[in-house]
């Protein structure tokens, strides 16, 4: 495999395979808000378990295992998220290999950049519509003071 030793070469596929990286950033980003509605999840989903079994038997709970299957559902939302950008940063690392790759040596690749970056968008816009509906079901969930329905 030869790889290019001109330093014009070398730096201009440098800044090509770095382009992708402002993505790579706004990912991370995503999966840490990502990860802290998941461990907020989680968190409640524990509170909830911890009354169910300290309630008594006889005591009706209908409303906590209603807001554990919603939790259940927002959960699952999250989860898809994560994996979905999970999958789309390492799409953009296969780019930016790619990219570099390319530009070095005398291999053809570049057709799988662009196959890899249109995925890894993709993914990040399906992480979106993730994070949106994980969104829009936990703010159905709140009461905003409204008094119990009898």
């Amino acid at each position: 495999m030869f790889f290019a030793t001109e330093l014009d070469t070398v730096t201009h596929a440098i800044q090509l395979a770095v382009a992708p990286v402002f993505l790579l950033t706004a990912v991370a980003g995503m999966i840490g808000t990502v990860a802290g509605r998941l461990a907020r999840i989680i968190d409640r989903a524990r509170l909830l378990e911890d009354r169910i079994e300290a309630a008594a038997p006889e005591k009706s709970m209908l409303s906590a295992y209603e807001e554990l299957k919603r939790l259940r559902s927002r959960g699952r939302l999250v989860n898809a998220c994560i994996a979905l950008l999970t999958f789309c940063a390492i799409l953009i690392g296969l780019t930016i290999m790619t990219l570099f790759i390319g530009e070095t040596t005398a291999v053809q690749i570049l057709r799988f950049a662009t196959v890899f970056f249109l995925s890894s968008v993709s993914c990040f816009l399906l992480a979106l519509v993730c994070f949106l509906s994980e969104t829009l079901l936990a703010t159905q969930m709140l009461k905003f003071g409204k008094p119990k329905k009898s």
